[in-house]
């Protein structure tokens, strides 16, 4: 149970720390990823399909914590299977909240010494990050629900701006012809867009950090639904101008698309820099969410204080971030997290549910 009454948020705080969660690495990478499976332009109808099933996946998610009020999955998971496979579940989830946080942290390090500060060892880069992460994560959920409520707004106007000025090198017939090859090659790319969705899983632990955890389904759907709009217009702009050929021969597509035009007169003349901030303060808001439900979960699960593991876990997410030898174990280490949040994420808590419902129907009947 939450007993600080400054551990508790709003719904619309909770609404933008899972739309922070959920804008992270993707919006680089998912032009290209989904590009190589769809093959096709159709691919921004493979995002949105993506989306629609990540929101269905984050109300299983949601129902399923409503039927625990107070709980969390580390805590729930042992009402439901028992102590030792609950508590094995739950390890799971831990050090895939940490893995994920490591190559979160790992992700900004490439991008950044690529892009950025060019010669700069990655361990200054990521240490630096992570102290800084660890020193808001002390203060508890609130002042996290504060920062990512300040970075949101920064995040949608620079977005928006940086994309709709590449409208100049927009080809629509990049777009065309709408499903010429027929549904099929669609459907090749849901599982990837799905993937790019994953983050209604922290609502396992956030809707107990919530004033009105009844709104859980309300967080979920606007939660999942801005990052769809976002990548649905990051997916249009990149294909648009590049075509299907160009954007799978490159790493970072949308970032090659902002190096590809300029506007001379401006300040800025570049407009690459503009979305490496923003891109930035995502990658900052998922480690740090990642960072906090796993040393949260650890204190759930030995029932001690959250402070320890936070700095515990500190040289654990740093070794993780180093074991990828360059982008393409880093590649196959993302895909890794993404068939574990499959399971963990998708398979389990529809199992969950059914045994809850189950029991609960089991229950009614004897008392009739």
């Amino acid at each position: 149970m939450i007993t600080n009454p400054k551990d508790r948020i709003e719904t619309s705080q909770a609404a933008v720390i899972l739309i922070n969660y959920v804008l992270a690495a993707g919006i680089l990478t998912l032009p290209r990823t989904a590009a190589e499976k769809v093959k096709t332009p159709d691919v921004w109808i493979t995002v949105i399909l993506g989306g629609l099933i990540a929101m269905i996946m984050g109300v299983i998610i949601v129902k399923l914590s409503q039927q625990f009020p107070g709980k969390t999955f580390y805590q729930f998971s042992q009402d439901i299977v028992g102590k030792w496979i609950g508590g094995l579940l739950s390890l799971s989830i831990i050090v895939y909240f940490c893995t994920l946080s490591s190559f979160e942290v790992r992700i900004l390090e490439e991008v950044t010494s690529f892009f950025l500060l060019e010669g700069t060892p990655g361990w200054a880069i990521i240490m630096t990050f992570m102290w800084v992460s660890l020193y808001l994560m002390i203060g508890g959920i609130n002042p996290m629900a504060r920062m990512f409520g300040i970075i949101f707004p920064i995040t949608v106007f620079l977005f928006l701006l940086t994309a709709f000025m590449s409208i100049g090198i927009f080809e629509i017939d990049n777009l065309r012809p709408v499903l010429g090859l027929g549904v099929m090659p669609v459907l090749k790319g849901i599982k990837t867009t799905t993937l790019a969705y994953s983050g209604a899983e922290i609502m396992l632990l956030l809707l107990v950090f919530m004033k009105k955890p009844d709104k859980g389904v309300k967080v979920v759907l606007v939660g999942i639904a801005i990052p769809l709009i976002f990548y649905v217009i990051t997916v249009v702009m990149v294909i648009g101008a590049f075509s299907i050929d160009g954007v799978v021969t490159r790493t970072w597509p949308t970032f090659d698309l902002m190096r590809s035009f300029e506007i001379p007169g401006l300040i800025f003349e570049r407009f690459e820099s503009l979305l490496l901030v923003i891109w930035i303060m995502q990658i900052f808001s998922t480690y740090t969410i990642c960072y906090y439900a796993a040393a949260f979960g650890l204190a759930q699960l030995f029932k001690k204080n959250i402070h320890s593991f936070m700095y515990g876990l500190l040289p654990v997410v740093y070794i993780i971030a180093l074991i990828p030898k360059n982008t393409n174990d880093l590649f196959i280490l993302g895909d890794m997290i993404g068939n574990a949040a499959l399971f963990l994420f998708g398979v389990l808590p529809i199992f969950f549910l059914m045994i809850v419902r189950w029991r609960k129907g089991k229950n009614e009947t004897k008392s009739q």
